[in-house]
């Protein structure tokens, strides 16, 4: 097949045409510059949030002991028990203790019923023989004026009456020691109160409202002085200790409110509020504790829980932010921005207001509107190094990532691994 030499011109000359063309859309190209990603900026709602991890605890634990050495014949509570002031949780073997009680109760008995009525009957027979006594030495004397007895013999009348007034007097002071309210019966109340205070020890009772949180002891066991059996958490608040990254501290006040999910409930939030901020950071770890106070506590909400909360920092409404990835060269509360206005890159410094986990507001520098351009990979930011204010570019249009604001239970945007502080 012969090719016919009148056509071969025409189509060198559709040849030339198409790399010519070629050539065209290649410098067309070219001269709209690289393909960079950007973000156009609107206004929209703002929040910023400080994500941590903390543990639900209770205002305080009473430890709970027994003041007495003794063997548990009987424990009254478990975990999880509600207790009141009073109610007993252990009881312990009494059996030398209340022997001392009721020893201590006879001889209160005795006092009352046998020795002050015969301290009393001795002092009316002493009383009596005093009074016989003083007649007859009286008689005897007058004798003995008269000479009619000897010496003596009134001698031996004086020594009985002496006699007889020194037991009168002993008996009355028998008599005053048995009384009521006097030393004897002090004496013996005292031992019947410390023997009945030592039996009470013997139930162990608790002295607070609140939950049983542990117990370590069990029916048979020896326990002393000094050895914790129970823990109980108070009634009262409710709180979860957070330590959280020192370097949010600056962003932190009292009374901001916090978002809360427990990691064994993922599906329920619950509110609380910052309630203390320590006066001092951990050294160790870089951390300051913080209590948040939950109000109302969910009634699936238990001690020692570990509980994510999403403290609210900030608030707007409406404001003018960039993506978190737009910005650079950061110092203080301004950065820089790499903005695309009419085809060709300018480098702002921009001021800085509230930072969220995703977005950053923008007080001054750029107006709704105006594209930014995104630096989230080292390729781009290299390209960007080449880029001098005035390069014409090309835009790639991405999606404004949105704030926590109004997300349901606030964690659906959030990225957890913003800020949380495990626990060691």
């Amino acid at each position: 097949m012969s090719i016919s030499y009148k056509r071969i011109p025409r189509l060198i000359v559709w040849l030339i045409a198409l790399i010519f063309l070629t050539i065209g859309i290649i410098v067309w190209q070219v001269s709209r510059g690289p393909l960079i990603p950007a973000y156009q900026i609107e206004s929209s709602p703002l929040v910023q949030i400080v994500v941590a991890t903390g543990r639900v605890i209770s205002t305080s634990r009473v430890q709970v002991g027994s003041e007495i050495t003794g063997v548990v014949i009987e424990r009254r509570v478990q975990e999880g028990d509600q207790v009141s002031p009073g109610d007993t949780l252990l009881v312990l073997r009494s059996d030398d203790i209340s022997a001392r009680v009721r020893e201590a109760q006879a001889a209160m008995e005795q006092l009352q019923n046998a020795r002050r009525p015969q301290a009393q009957a001795a002092l009316r027979q002493a009383e009596s023989q005093f009074a016989q006594a003083s007649r007859e030495a009286q008689r005897r004397r007058e004798l003995f004026a008269k000479q009619s007895i000897s010496s003596e013999a009134k001698e031996q009348s004086e020594h009985l009456e002496n006699t007889a007034r020194a037991n009168v007097e002993q008996a009355r002071l028998l008599v005053a020691s048995l009384a009521e309210g006097a030393s004897e019966e002090t004496i013996l109340r005292e031992r019947l109160m410390a023997a009945q205070a030592a039996m009470e020890k013997s139930q162990v009772r608790s002295y607070v409202s609140g939950t049983v949180l542990t117990r370590n002891v069990e029916p048979g066991d020896l326990v002393q002085p000094g050895r914790v059996l129970l823990e109980i958490a108070r009634t009262g608040k409710t709180e979860i200790l957070v330590p959280l990254d020192e370097r949010n501290l600056g962003v932190l006040k009292l009374g901001q409110p916090a978002t809360c999910v427990a990691d064994a409930y993922v599906d329920r939030s619950f509110i609380a509020s910052v309630s203390f901020i320590a006066p001092t950071v951990d050294p160790q770890r870089g951390t300051v504790d913080i209590r948040l106070t939950v109000d109302p506590v969910p009634k699936y909400l238990r001690q020692d829980m570990t509980v994510t909360v999403n403290i609210e920092t900030g608030r707007r409404d409406q404001a003018l932010s960039v993506p978190n990835d737009t910005l650079s060269n950061q110092r203080d509360n301004t950065a820089e921005v790499l903005v695309i206005r009419h085809g060709k890159t300018e480098r702002v410094r921009v001021s800085l207001g509230l930072k969220g986990l995703v977005l950053t507001e923008i007080i001054s520098g750029l107006n709704a509107g105006d594209w930014v351009a995104a630096m989230p990979s080292e390729k781009i930011k290299a390209q960007d190094a080449t880029l001098p204010d005035g390069t014409r570019v090309r835009v790639k249009p991405l999606a404004v990532p949105v704030s926590g604001a109004g997300k349901g239970n606030g964690l659906g945007s959030i990225d957890r691994k913003e800020t949380p502080v495990k626990f060691n």
